[in-house]
């Protein structure tokens, strides 16, 4: 053994392999190895659960917000009539949607009428916002469209309107049931302007996945929006969907140019823009306090190898003596300590994942067990805590496990290659 060895060989796989097996009466594996086991994998395992359920709710906040809203909201700015009265109405919207749908890039462009009632049924009330939209429109809105839940039939909302299951749930009303809006900008007289109520049938009934939107959210028929909002000829806005959402940045100055002189940009990313910075900044700190846990979890495998090392000191003594090298001595060790942090990287793979996969069972048992009521969608916006796995997470946490394992397990493996043998053997 005097000579040059390859590194790696099988002979210091084999002896690493038998010092990892012994028992602890042997100088073995230590109860702090065990300890630094369990530690990296609960830490890989919190890291990758923990990074797959912020990747599963940014993707459903941002899937419900292009899903059931508006990726750009065109409309116009403040302007004065010709009975000095100020409007933001648009009179060309038929004109302006025109020149908008040929916009390279654009979906869909359709005129609105908007605004807020108090929707009453047999003695229950709510605060709603009315959207007045065409039933062709209506009908390319995803999450309305094609809900998570729905009843009635999308092709009788010319017929009356169409309400979120949570209006539908706050009210007691089901398909069928007639609705009566009351809004307080109604009909002008002599004395001023009076109330307008107004009864519709409720012929679609849907859950768009959020609480926010399936709470408040009310679909009419545009012409009759029109006539109930006091808006003959004109609409409030136009809803414009894009081919691509994430780069909507890109097709700014096109729509503004297509809206004309007075016309005004409102984009996804505008109207969420806070939350989704503060999304991006918690998944950094959550990411940094957790890759701390697993460097905590590692630094466990020191104290581990460092016992060994202690345990081991005739043995290496007599490694030395017989010829083998530092570089030997050194990569011995280092496999010790590098096979619990592999291990329990593996581990906590596994279980990270599997959590990712099966949370909706696991999160129905944890509810189940705590009596209901962990998860309030009035609170958190969507219905059930979700979860997406993807590949660059996982490699993140390996990588970031197998580095701080292996980096960690280097001063104690060189510690024990630098050991003299004499001092090692002195008391023997």
């Amino acid at each position: 053994m005097t000579g040059r060895t390859a590194p790696f060989s099988r002979f210091e796989w084999m002896i690493a392999w038998r010092y990892l097996r012994a028992k602890r009466a042997e100088g073995g594996v230590s109860v702090m190895t065990w300890i630094s086991l369990a530690g990296i994998t609960l830490a890989v395992f919190a890291l990758i659960a923990t990074l797959a359920v912020r990747s599963g709710f940014r993707e459903e906040f941002v899937d419900t917000i292009l899903g059931a809203n508006a990726h750009v909201t065109l409309y116009s700015s403040v302007r004065v009539t010709e009975t000095g009265q100020t409007t933001r109405t648009i009179p060309d919207y038929a004109e302006m949607a025109a020149r908008v749908r040929a916009v390279d890039g654009v979906i869909r462009a359709a005129p609105l009428v908007k605004g807020q009632v108090m929707a009453t049924h047999r003695g229950s009330n709510a605060g709603v916002e009315v959207f007045g939209i065409s039933a062709e429109d209506l009908a390319t809105i995803p999450r309305v469209a094609e809900p998570l839940e729905a009843w009635g039939d999308i092709a009788d909302f010319g017929q009356g309107v169409a309400i979120g299951s949570g209006v539908a749930r706050e009210l007691g009303l089901s398909v069928g049931d007639r609705i009566k809006l009351i809004s307080p900008d109604g009909a002008k007289t002599a004395f001023g302007t009076s109330p307008r109520v107004s009864n519709y049938d409720v012929t679609y009934i849907f859950t768009a996945g959020r609480y926010d939107i399936d709470r408040t959210r009310l679909y009419m028929p545009f012409a009759e929006a029109q006539s109930f909002f006091n808006r003959e000829g004109v609409a409030d806005e136009l809803e414009i969907m894009v081919e691509h959402p994430e780069a909507v940045d890109d097709l700014t100055l096109p729509l503004l140019t297509a809206g004309g002189e007075n016309a005004l940009l409102w984009t996804w990313r505008d109207a969420s823009g806070g939350f989704l910075r503060a999304l991006d900044i918690e998944d950094n700190v959550m990411f940094i306090i957790l890759s701390i846990l697993v460097l905590i979890a590692a630094m466990n495998i020191v104290s581990g190898l460092i016992m060994l090392v202690k345990n081991k000191g005739r043995d290496i003594g007599i490694l030395r003596t017989i010829g083998l090298s530092e570089g030997s001595v050194l990569r011995i060790f280092f496999i010790c300590g590098a096979a619990t942090g592999i291990i329990g990287t593996l581990l906590g793979v596994t279980l990270g994942c599997a959590f990712a996969i099966w949370i909706d069972p696991i999160f129905s048992a944890v509810n189940y067990l705590s009596g209901g009521g962990v998860w309030d969608p009035s609170i958190r916006g969507i219905y059930a805590l979700p979860a997406k796995l993807q590949a660059g997470d996982v490699m993140s946490a390996v990588f970031l496990s197998l580095g701080l394992s292996f980096i960690v397990t280097i001063f104690p493996a060189r510690r024990a290659a630098r050991m003299n043998p004499v001092e090692a053997l002195r008391y023997e």
